[in-house]
This record gives C-alpha cells, sequence and structure tokens, in this order.
C-alpha cells in the first residue's frame, strides 16, 4: 500500500529525523583534537568533566582551607603552589614543624592555577607563596600554549600576590630525561628548548621586579641537559633524592623572601 504525505506531513517528517539526528549526536562524549601523544589525549579525555564542570577545581580544597582558617599571631605562612610536583610533595616530612601548606593539584596548567588563586593562596594570606608551574602548559594537558600566554600567567600571580602583601618566590622549570621507558612519553611532550627559554624569561622577569628566584634547574640537570635519571623514575616527577635536593634550595628562598 502506498502512502502518500502532504506537503506539511514531509517537512514534519524531516523535521523530525533532523532532531532526531541531533539529540543522538548530542549524547555522544565530546572528542578532543589528538595531541599527537596517546598518554596525553586519555589524560585529557579523562579530564572532561573537570574542564567543564569546575576548571580551576575549586573544590579540591575548598573545605581543607574552611579548616585551616587565619595565620595565628607570629605565624610565618607558606603557601606552596603548583601542579603534581607540588601535589605529591609531603611538605611535612621535609620541613618539619614548618606552617607551609601544601596547595598544589596534578595535571594543572598556569590558566586553571590562575581561577584558583585567590581562593588557594590569597584567602590563606601568606607571607611567601612558592610557585612551580608550567611543565603542564608546555605539554599543552589543557590545550595548545604559547609562551606569551604562559609569561602573561606568571606576570598575573605575582601581580596579585603583590597587590595582597604576599612576596613570591618563582620556582624554574624542572628538566626531564627519557632514560626510561615510563618517561619517554613526558619527554617528547615537553621540549627542553621550550623549557630553557621560559626558565630564561621567568628569571629576567623576577630580577626587573624584585622576586625571588628558585633555581631547582641548575642543581639536577645532567651534562645531556636532562633531568638526572636518579632523581625521577618517570622522567618528570622528582622521587624522594629529588625533593631532598629541592627542599633546602626553597627553604633558603623563602627565607630570602622573608626578609
Amino acid at each position: 500500500m502506498h502512502l502518500s504525505l502532504s506537503r506539511s506531513a514531509q517537512t514534519a517528517f524531516i523535521a523530525l529525523v533532523a532532531l532526531s539526528a541531533f539529540a543522538q549526536q548530542s549524547s555522544q562524549t565530546p572528542s578532543i583534537p589528538s595531541t599527537g601523544f596517546a598518554g596525553l589525549d586519555q589524560y585529557r579525555a579523562s579530564r572532561i568533566a573537570v574542564f567543564t564542570d569546575d576548571y580551576g577545581q575549586l573544590a579540591r580544597y575548598r573545605e581543607a582551607n574552611t579548616k585551616l582558617g587565619p595565620p595565628s599571631a607570629g605565624e610565618n605562612r607558606v603557601v606552596f603552589f603548583g601542579d603534581s610536583i607540588t601535589d605529591i610533595w609531603k611538605l611535612e616530612n621535609y620541613f618539619p614543624g614548618k606552617p607551609y601548606v601544601n596547595r598544589g593539584i596534578g595535571g594543572q596548567t598556569t590558566p586553571q592555577m590562575l581561577v584558583r588563586f585567590r581562593q588557594d593562596v590569597i584567602d590563606l594570606h601568606p607571607k611567601v607563596v612558592v610557585i612551580l608551574a608550567g611543565t603542564n602548559d608546555i605539554a599543552g594537558n589543557t590545550g595548545p600554549m604559547r609562551n606569551e600566554d604562559i609569561e602573561a600567567n606568571y606576570a598575573s600571580f605575582a601581580e596579585l600576590a603583590r597587590a595582597s602583601g604576599i612576596r613570591v618566590v618563582y620556582s624554574s622549570i624542572l628538566p626531564v630525561h627519557n632514560y626510561t621507558e615510563r618517561s619517554k612519553d613526558f619527554f617528547a611532550q615537553r621540549p627542553m628548548s621550550r623549557v630553557l627559554e621560559l626558565n630564561k624569561w621567568l628569571k629576567e622577569y623576577c630580577e626587573k621586579n624584585n622576586i625571588v628566584y628558585l633555581d631547582y634547574f641548575s642543581p639536577v640537570v645532567d651534562d645531556k641537559g636532562l633531568l638526572k635519571k636518579d632523581l625521577a623514575d618517570d622522567g618528570l616527577h622528582p622521587n624522594d633524592a629529588g625533593y631532598r635536593i629541592m627542599a633546602p634550595l626553597a627553604e633558603a628562598a623563602i627565607q630570602k623572601a622573608m626578609k
């Protein structure tokens, strides 16, 4: 039996088909352009909910900040602010008895850190903030980043801190290595030329703006210009030996900033 439709019915049918196709497409997980690195692609895909629901991950430390409260009289509070290299650093083991607060979040880039700078640094009223960031920007964790954009975010951190009476310690970006199988992806995502360029800019910025520059890079780099193999099993994140080199350098920089 042949069923003929009126022109209005045909139009309604076509609209219904189009709406159904749109709904099906909208229900699918949004795709993210490939970075060329399978591990990074997988990481970025796993972070879609974070990027859309809480880009700066303000929820991570909100409760802890409330419990921490303001510094006590005479307390020289210091906030360590950064990405995973800060996040996994057990400060209490390396700075026993010090009022040092860890506000690192693994995987973050400088634009994400800017979103939470007020909550996780300014509102805690530290005397000093030690900032270590940039390696994930180079890798492209939240998308491609030009050096100029990273530098602008560095400057914003310093300007916000200064306006709030907080002294800044800027840490150099650490080198990476490719000496182990686990390290090869991290290394490929972070060209050493960009690490060197950003560290050069950061050091000069600190000199021009009377900010303490914390050089982690020089003591941990080997004769090939890479991170010493025994300081990071995955080529990126320091192990205990790495943090034992970094801790006294950080303490000296903090004391210099306090003066």
